[in-house]
């Protein structure tokens, strides 16, 4: 009897902490942050709360009479939703909806338009009306007006008229032939591809494209299948650039932290970065024991066995072209590549303030990322053609027939990005991250040992569902801020879990913009990429999730947590050996 009392005392003292974590220590002005908010910004005054017409200063004004009140909130800057689907689990359903067509259909572009169709529906309550106005006014429009997206695409676009330039000046063919001499085996040309992936570790966007232009030519010559060079190219992205200091990635953590300490937690988590850091030793495991499991296995057999490195269609088919395979040296490709690396870096800094006065790593902090890759690659072009010009590789002409040439090479990955981005709005507009960090608040925080693997499914799962890794950052690390001192071992691995989480999402989705860049990098099937690489995304995050549960422990008898990598480590070389096994014994 007094056992079933000491339980019923423990269960009451678990309520009321779980309690004070789920009210007392969220509580706020802001409207937005309670429990099941159904408010957002006035979009009439976008907050401010008071009158954009007149600023207060026309008493005649038919918007606030001279009053500098907004109508609409009444001078609150918040309003109520017109959706009945806002912060609700129906606001995940497009996304959801999304990404089963496309695994189902195999085809991308239908399936984003239905998701973002269904958006609108919720959005709008079914209005007919209301959908059509979402869908192209707040939808593609609004993703298609944002600065930082129209900075993504102009760097995408030069991207490929540089990789067009390239092509016709004969660097690329040089390039190949250079490897064929140098690189012997298949094996060396992937461990090429990452090495030279984790060396750009600057920004996963500007990663994919580059090693993808500079590796396709060396893998093709070992029939390595696009598919596995858009594993390893992805692989390199954003699982790199979330464990390197000095990155876009670094800086939006650094942003998105409190009490200005972001730079410092992104450094002091990067040791349980699971995830990131078990994708480096599955990619080089992969290579080296030359084990493929699941629909990658295929996609290799059908490169080494009959020569076809997509194992279907070729989107980016209208790219190949007689070239000259004896024009051209290596300089040709070398000297354009570098330049683009030391002139993004310089657009880096420079949109950070580096000019201005700040230091470097602070520079780097506060660097946009749209703003310093699109100036860095603008200046990049400009010596590409100034350099093939003194070289004389090509005539003028030829070099302004890539301009129009590259913007189509990209137009698969720009209109993946453009339906992805307006499925994001989409999801935004309906309140999803409103109804995961209420989630996290009322169920994340009853097991504190528990918490990092709670943390970093809830990660998985909602950069899976929007796409959006740093959206996911955003929501996640203030509520682990909130939740956890700074000093408690246990807040450092599950700021760590949320950065983990939100990137095995972005690695899996087929919505994530670094996934699409992967795919555009190696020019392979949008589709193809996702269904391999998931078995890989997928393995290598379980094995994450139970190095978390072993952390939690640790860290809540005072171990240090730390131990629970080298167990990791252990699992994925043990889970290889079994599948290398499995595959031996299939032959």
């Amino acid at each position: 009897m007094r056992k079933r009392k000491t339980w019923l005392a423990r269960a009451a003292l678990l309520l009321l902490l779980l309690f004070a974590l789920t009210t007392t220590v969220f509580a706020a002005g802001d409207p937005t942050e309670e429990q099941g908010t159904k408010m957002i910004e006035c979009t009439e005054c976008g907050g401010v709360g008071g009158c954009t017409v007149c600023l207060g200063t026309d008493p005649a004004c038919e918007n606030c009479g001279g009053t500098y009140i907004c109508p609409a909130c009444e001078g609150t800057g918040y309003i109520r939703s017109s959706s009945n689907f806002f912060n609700t689990p129906w606001a995940l359903l497009p996304p959801v909806i999304a990404i089963a067509l496309a695994l189902i259909t195999k085809e991308v572009y239908s399936s984003l338009f239905i998701g973002i169709l269904v958006g609108g529906l919720l959005y709008s309550n079914f209005s007919f009306e209301g959908t059509i106005n979402h869908v192209f006014s707040g939808g593609v429009v609004a993703s298609l007006s944002d600065g930082y997206n129209v900075g993504i695409l102009v760097f995408l676009v030069i991207l490929g008229i540089m990789v067009c330039l390239m092509n016709k000046a004969g660097g690329s063919a040089a390039f190949g032939r250079w490897a064929k001499t140098h690189i012997k085996s298949r094996v060396g040309a992937q461990l090429a591809s990452i090495v030279l992936g984790i060396l750009i570790f600057i920004d996963d966007y500007f990663n994919c494209l580059t090693v993808g232009s500079v590796m396709r030519p060396i893998t093709d010559k070992h029939n390595v299948s696009r598919a596995k060079l858009a594993y390893l190219i992805d692989a390199t992205a954003a699982p790199i650039c979330i464990i390197a200091p000095i990155s876009s990635w670094a800086a939006a953590v650094a942003g998105f932290a409190e009490d200005g300490q972001g730079l410092n937690l992104f450094i002091r988590a990067i040791p349980y970065n699971f995830y990131a850091l078990l994708t480096i030793v599955m990619m080089i495991g992969l290579v080296v024991m030359k084990v493929d499991f699941g629909p990658m296995a295929k996609h290799e057999q059908n490169a080494i066995y009959k020569n076809d490195l997509f194992s279907g269609s070729n989107p980016y088919a209208m790219l190949d072209e007689e070239t000259d395979e004896n024009k051209g040296r290596v300089i040709d490709l070398v000297v354009p590549i570098v330049i683009l690396v030391f002139c993004c870096i310089i657009g880096m800094i420079y949109s950070g303030g580096f000019f201005s006065g700040a230091g470097f790593v602070e520079a780097f902090s506060n660097s946009d990322a749209s703003i310093g890759l699109m100036l860095g690659s603008a200046f990049g072009l400009v010596f590409a053609f100034i350099y093939y010009l003194i070289r004389r590789s090509m005539s003028f002409k030829e070099m302004m027939a890539c301009i129009p040439e590259g913007f189509k090479a990209m137009v698969p990955a720009i209109l993946i990005l453009t339906f992805a981005w307006t499925l994001k709005g989409m999801t935004d507009s309906l309140g999803a991250k409103f109804f995961v960090r209420d989630f996290v608040r009322t169920s994340a925080t009853g097991i504190q040992m528990l918490l990092p693997v709670i943390v970093f499914v809830i990660g998985c799962l909602l950069a899976f569902a929007t796409g959006t890794s740093w959206g996911t950052f955003g929501i996640l690390i203030p509520i682990v801020q909130n939740v956890f001192s700074m000093d408690n071992p246990l807040a450092i691995i599950c700021i760590s879990a949320c950065m983990a989480g939100a990137v095995c999402g972005d690695h899996c989705s087929p919505i994530s913009d670094t996934t699409i860049m992967a795919s555009a990098g190696a020019q392979c099937d949008h589709v193809s990429h996702v269904s391999t690489q998931l078995p890989y995304a997928i393995s290598c995050a379980v094995i994450a999730g139970i190095c978390y549960v072993v952390a939690g422990l640790l860290a809540s008898v005072g171990a240090p947590g730390i131990i629970a990598l080298p167990v990791g480590i252990v699992m994925m070389l043990g889970f290889l050996f079994f599948m290398k096994s499995r595959q031996a014994k299939a032959v």
